[in-house]
């Protein structure tokens, strides 16, 4: 919660302890992205914002798409490179990008040798599932009503 916090400096925000929750073979490959949750430090509830870091080599995330959650990225620093359905585009800071729920799938990476720094927004909608589809892998909702991966066969990692 914000416990009265009105502001602070971005980057100076601690990072997830936990870099990703994607379980091995794929938390490796996002391995070096460094996210400040700073949304949540304000007690946020509708919406997530991180401050994202990805240094050079970096992968934001797999290639994925959500059912329910809506996403923004602004790029603050360097040169991410965006993929998505229709292909690559190289990003440069004061760029933005939307993906709306169901539409394409995307990630970000790093392939200049400085640091990109994005801003990233999401909903925070019930019931989202999380589609990956060049992995064997998807986000779904377990019978807990929590967020869980299984094997794209509903098979538990």
């Amino acid at each position: 919660m914000s416990d009265g916090i009105m502001s602070v400096m971005a980057a100076e925000v601690e990072p997830r302890v936990k870099a990703s929750n994607y379980p091995e073979p794929f938390a490796s490959r996002v391995a070096g992205r460094v996210k400040r949750p700073l949304g949540d430090m304000f007690g946020l509830m509708n919406f997530g914002v991180n401050l994202m870091r990805l240094p050079p080599g970096a992968v934001s995330a797999l290639h994925h798409r959500h059912t329910r959650q809506d996403e923004f990225i602004y790029v603050v620093e360097g040169g991410p490179t965006l993929f998505t359905d229709a292909g690559e585009t190289r990003l440069c800071p004061g760029m933005v990008a939307g993906f709306p729920a169901g539409g394409t799938a995307h990630h970000l990476e790093n392939h200049t040798d400085r640091d990109c720094v994005i801003l990233e927004v999401g909903d925070r909608s019930a019931g989202d599932e999380v589609n990956y589809p060049f992995d064997d892998i998807a986000a779904v909702i377990g019978d807990d009503g929590k967020r869980c991966f299984v094997h794209k066969d509903g098979t538990a990692y």
